[in-house]
């Protein structure tokens, strides 16, 4: 079965990536915004670019670092209207040979993922989505948005006060 196509790729081949870091900014079309909200079921996604930089950090390795803002709407958990939202961060990720060869690796860098090469191209988009699905916020809310408290019991028979009533009489 075949993966889908990524709302937002951004191809770049390997060997564009040299002695010299390569630099580019990437940012996503009406069309990829409008895919990636229905991906990270958001309201609205009304912006999304990033700044990337790899680097060829030691034979087959190629480190990717970048910085990226989303602009955003996501439902409030409490009473669904629209929670607008903006996130900015940045990420780094480790590409290189799959499989055994990177228990040779040394990462210097704990909070670096290591992601395998599969290929002669690495999708920059699609790292940069994934990045940005990982810190949208997990239960929006709007700050007026209140729970009601649940009305406690009335009964003070407790939660098996029907089941007592089924017990035949002689047992009471």
């Amino acid at each position: 079965m075949s993966q889908p196509d990524p709302e937002f790729s951004r191809l770049v081949r390997l060997d564009r990536v040299i002695a010299h870091p390569l630099r580019t900014t990437i940012e996503a079309t009406a069309e990829e915004c409008q895919r990636l909200a229905r991906r990270f079921d958001l309201v609205t996604l009304d912006r999304l670019a990033a700044a990337v930089v790899l680097q060829r950090v030691a034979g087959d390795l190629i480190r990717l670092d970048a910085a990226f803002e989303a602009e955003f709407a996501q439902n409030c958990v409490v009473t669904l209207d629209p929670v607008p939202g903006r996130v900015a961060e940045t990420f780094s990720l480790l590409y290189g040979p799959p499989g055994d060869q990177q228990a040779e690796i040394e990462i210097d860098v704990a909070e670096t993922v290591f992601e395998p090469l599969t290929g002669e191209l690495i999708d920059i988009g699609e790292a940069v989505a994934q990045e940005v699905s990982l810190a949208l916020p997990q239960s929006p809310r709007l700050p007026d948005a209140l729970l009601e408290p649940a009305e406690p019991s009335q009964s003070q028979d407790g939660p098996f006060a029907a089941l007592e009533q089924l017990r035949p009489s002689s047992q009471n």
